[in-house]
């Protein structure tokens, strides 16, 4: 067939590109555009002599290439967002004597819908691509999607292929922002209930008097208000924060796992249901049963499945694609172009602690693709407390003690000077309000 191909004239293979039924781009190793069909400049309403050598996400909103060279995998009808549509392009990297080169795009269904006619079942699978897309346009954690390649990440994706088929309970334990509803919806849409409801409840957002309710339901004499664990019947319950449940819902969620019935508030009439449970907590359980607040019996009911979610800190290997990807989704909502990270940005954002994890990074991310002017994120579209270079807080004379009140004063007065809340300064400081007072009138701020 090499042999065919090299018979053909560069004219006769450029007719065929140009006017094939697809649109066509091919991008080098670094994924920059070599080349692309004029039917595809036209969609895109550029000139293809000024996108020539550009960066294809400059180009093609949320485009994937750059992943297809990274991973060396092929990409077949994978949904794509773009201009307002949602299309089946197929991506495949370009390998020369065993190495990528770059990769291969191609459009052939302009629209999901062309595809969605073909066959009724593909029509039903896109239907649920399509409500799917519509979440995450709303919510990053609506689809199961952990991103990352750490190995950790990879820990995590493994441990959750193996038991999202099972009917057992999960616990999964981690801080604040780090991913734990992720990892649940992960686990209900790998199980065989992912057709099936799944419902969420955080238990330390709902007052816990109406906790009770709110899980198992109400009979008020004439009718039966459905509980959360009902409305799950048959999918997925994931219960965040089950650490401020109270003792006696605890027994009653005990007998629901155990017995798989259920005993709404003012009857006594028991309902028998099919819903799988799963947990988190912020705090670590083990610790609160050792303190005797959290049932031993539930504990160890709920914990022979544990994922150990890691803070951001610990898989900071991942943060680029992170970043890509929060990019790529708000640069879309933003209608906007994808936006470059300036390398020192990038060294900024590995540097932090990120003490909110991944959600904090979202929202940083969000904030700075819908304020950012340029076609860059530059040092100054951070917040301060991310940009903010050290200064030469230390006098080299002196006394120990003479140095490190110098030291403390110069914190305290760049703190001022971009902070007015004296209680936030406090709390970043890791002082109270009274001490921070005390040590700006020491040091006459």
């Amino acid at each position: 067939m090499g042999e065919c191909i090299k018979n053909l004239s560069p004219k006769v293979i450029e007719q065929i590109l140009e006017t094939s039924f697809s649109w066509f781009v091919v991008v080098d190793k670094n994924a920059r555009i070599i080349y692309i069909n004029k039917e595809y400049c036209d969609f895109l309403e550029v000139e293809r002599e000024n996108v020539i050598g550009k960066y294809v996400g400059e180009v093609i909103e949320n485009s994937e290439m750059h992943l297809v060279i990274e991973k060396g995998v092929a990409q077949i009808a994978a949904p794509h967002y773009i201009k307002g549509n949602y299309m089946l392009p197929n991506r495949i990297p370009i390998y020369v004597d065993g190495e990528i080169v770059g990769a291969f795009g191609s459009v052939m269904f302009r629209d999901v819908n062309d595809w969605k006619k073909l066959n009724s079942h593909v029509q039903k699978t896109l239907e649920k691509i399509d409500e799917n897309m519509k979440s995450t346009m709303e919510s990053l954690n609506s689809l199961p999607s952990l991103i990352g390649s750490s190995n950790a990440i990879r820990k995590i994706k493994e441990t959750i292929s193996i038991i999202a088929p099972t009917k057992l309970p999960v616990l999964i334990e981690g801080e604040i922002g780090s991913g734990k509803e992720l990892c649940a919806r992960s686990i209900h849409h790998l199980s065989d209930r992912y057709e099936k409801p799944f419902v969420n409840i955080n238990c330390s957002i709902i007052p816990i008097d109406l906790l009770e309710v709110e899980l198992f339901g109400k009979w008020d004499g004439t009718n039966l208000k459905k509980g959360r664990l009902s409305l799950a019947d048959g999918g997925t319950i994931y219960i965040q924060e089950i650490n401020e449940l109270p003792f006696t819902i605890q027994a009653k969620l005990l007998k629901m796992i155990q017995e798989g019935t259920i005993q709404p508030v003012g009857t006594d009439h028991e309902i028998s249901i099919n819903t799988r449970v799963l947990v988190s907590s912020n705090i670590p359980l083990l610790d609160l049963v050792k303190a005797k607040k959290f049932r031993e019996d539930l504990f160890y009911r709920i914990q022979s499945i544990t994922l150990l979610v890691p803070p951001l800190r610990e898989r900071i290997e991942d943060l680029p694609e992170l970043i890509q990807t929060f990019i790529n989704k708000f640069c879309a909502e933003a209608g906007r172009r994808t936006i470059k990270v300036h390398r020192k940005v990038l060294w900024a954002l590995q540097n932090y602690d990120w003490p909110g994890n991944v959600r904090e990074l979202q929202n940083i991310i969000q904030a700075i693709v819908h304020l950012a002017d340029g076609e860059e994120i530059t040092e100054d579209s951070l917040p301060f407390h991310l940009r903010r270079k050290p200064s030469n807080f230390i006098r080299s004379n002196g006394t120990l003690e003479e140095i490190l009140s110098h030291v403390e004063g110069q914190v305290i007065k760049e703190y001022l000077e971009v902070e007015k809340d004296k209680n936030k300064i406090a709390e970043q400081l890791g002082i109270s309000r009274s001490t921070l007072y005390e040590k700006i009138k020491k040091h006459n701020l």
